[in-house]
């Protein structure tokens, strides 16, 4: 089928990687849109965790743009402070995290605190905000944003949240005994994260390899049998359009 945006493929390929029983901290912008898809479809027992102490065992009863818009907490199954839901994390009660970025490299780390400019200039970033917490302590965590070569670097500028490292074993070294990053889910296709470095596993339909290789600052490595990402059914998109029914996310 076609009539869908790439803000639209990357929501549904990042819900079917939410699983029934999750307990998932959601995040902002599409993550917040990929968590209500999966609850409307094929994960309706999910708990989806908000930053600022929303928690939600049923999808919002109507669009919304941030976790702090009223339709969030109407109905949620609790409202709590920052400090509960960060304890569920730490405890290790999350099995899915999202996180987003500037940069990420090909192991996984991601960079919200400052990038290096061509003439030498720093460019200030918001920061970690839960990220750094979100990749340290989930079991499993999905890294989305929008696929550019500025952005898919060799190598972040900063780390703010941790990914593989540059070797195995490495996040073991630093005292992470669990997570690490499950997938990166761009505007042009899916990786995954085999041996700990960025692998592609589907590139979404249209795109070809040759596009995502000019698009990644790495040397690309493609899995064996390199995928096409699942269309967006048109049930899904009467889901996600009717949350983001302006596009606001998805344009």
């Amino acid at each position: 089928m076609s009539g869908y945006t790439s803000g639209e493929i990357m929501v549904t390929a990042a819900a079917r990687q939410i699983s029934d029983g999750d307990v998932v901290f959601v995040g902002m912008r599409l993550p917040l849109l990929a968590f209500m898809l999966a609850k409307e479809t094929h994960a309706p027992k999910a708990l989806g965790l908000f930053e600022n102490g929303v928690l939600r065992d049923r999808p919002a009863a109507a669009p919304i743009i941030t976790m702090g818009d009223a339709p969030n907490q109407a109905g949620a199954l609790r409202l709590c402070g920052l400090d509960e839901v960060m304890s569920l994390l730490s405890g290790g009660r999350v099995d899915l995290g999202f996180i987003g970025g500037a940069q990420v490299d090909q192991w996984g780390n991601v960079n919200t605190h400052r990038a290096i400019k061509p003439d030498g200039g720093v460019v200030r970033l918001p920061g970690s905000g839960g990220g750094a917490d979100i990749a340290c302590l989930a079991h499993r965590l999905l890294i989305i944003m929008n696929h550019e070569r500025r952005r898919l670097v060799p190598q972040v500028d900063y780390i703010t949240s941790p990914g593989w490292g540059p070797h195995p074993g490495w996040r073991e070294e630093q005292g992470l005994t669990r997570g690490g990053p499950a997938a990166l889910i761009t505007s042009l296709g899916v990786f995954t994260f085999p041996r700990g470095r960025a692998e592609l596993a589907s590139l979404h339909p249209g795109v070809s390899a040759e596009q995502a290789a000019q698009a990644t600052g790495w040397e690309l490595t493609c899995a064996p049998a390199l995928e096409t990402t699942p269309e967006p059914t048109a049930e899904e998109l009467e889901i996600i359009r009717r949350f983001d029914p302006k596009r606001f996310w998805t344009a």
